[in-house]
């Protein structure tokens, strides 16, 4: 059965960085793209990045240059490594994996969810 759990949330400074995590179960991301996708209070759930089976890696605009994607196979993990945090960056965030080697960041196209970690940024 495939499987997602995130890890790493918290509550950070703005300015400060976190890690999130993404461990996978019931099968290898050779043949998927993970997306790690946020919801923040009162809005609708985006996508922010994605790592697919080929390496072919997305971002939004809006966390491009603050935030870095990257895989370990060996863990079956993916992780999100965020740096200078604002508030707005406050969500829950998921990640979530889709088969085949296209990345994409449309809700739509994924299938499997994990149940997400709390990010907070607030002084």
């Amino acid at each position: 059965q495939l499987q997602l759990v995130e890890s790493g949330g918290g509550l950070v400074q703005p300015g400060g960085s976190l890690r999130l995590s993404c461990a996978a179960s019931g099968f290898t991301l050779d043949y998927y793209v993970i997306g790690w996708f946020r919801q923040a209070p009162g809005k609708e759930r985006e996508g922010i990045s994605c790592f697919s089976s080929s390496g072919g890696i997305k971002y939004v605009d809006s966390v491009k240059g603050r935030f870095t994607i990257s895989r370990d196979n060996a863990k079956n993990t993916v992780y999100l490594q965020m740096n200078s945090l604002k508030p707005e960056d406050t969500a829950v965030y998921y990640c979530a994996a889709k088969g085949g080697p296209i990345p994409s960041l449309r809700i739509r196209d994924f299938g499997s969810w994990g149940q997400g970690t709390q990010v907070t940024v607030s002084s």
